[in-house]
């Protein structure tokens, strides 16, 4: 492998890894794809790209390709690419979930709406969410008539209790012990 194809797979592992970290994961595959076309396969660079390369499968909906690749990983020479691979194959085998709906969030479409709709229903989303903001809890009034302000004499209690423990302290401190 020659270094200029070597950089160029850097390159792309970079761009495939910013593009992830972005949420394009199209991109990210593209360019994963291509930086592991470059790399032997053998090679410890050329299973961390192909990892990164498994969780751009799964995020981008491709959860078949990214499995299989993962068995292939299985076998990989370099320990951690192996081990790794194991671990995702784990969690992509995995039942899935059902979640309730009410767990959802569901967002719409805005790429199948012309420019005009497309301002309308950002401009009604926005006033919905201004009218929808919870006003903030005035705090509650307390009629002091009605508060019991009688003295109970626990206070009194409890500073006789506290001074009473203090004095027997002292005097053991004072006393002190044989030995």
């Amino acid at each position: 492998m020659s270094a200029e194809s070597l950089e160029i797979a850097q390159t792309r592992y970079q761009t495939g890894k910013i593009a992830f970290e972005n949420g394009q994961y199209r991109q990210a595959v593209e360019n994963l794809e291509k930086a592991s076309a470059l790399l032997a396969a053998n090679s410890r660079f050329g299973g961390e790209v192909e990892i990164h390369l498994v969780t751009a499968y799964e995020a981008a909906g491709r959860t078949d390709e990214a499995i299989a690749l993962c068995e292939r990983l299985k076998r990989h020479p370099d320990f951690e690419t192996s081990k790794q691979a194991r671990q995702m194959l784990y969690i992509l085998k995995a039942p899935k979930l059902k979640r309730p709906s009410e767990w959802m969030t569901e967002i719409p479409d805005l790429g199948a709406l012309s420019e005009n709709e497309l301002k309308i229903t950002v401009a009604k989303s926005t006033k919905s969410s201004v009218q929808q903001k919870p006003k903030l809890a005035q705090p509650e009034l307390v009629d002091l008539s009605q508060v019991n302000t009688r003295d109970n004499r626990f206070i009194w209690v409890a500073l006789i209790a506290i001074g009473l423990t203090i004095s027997y302290l002292v005097w053991l401190s004072f006393s002190g012990t044989p030995g």
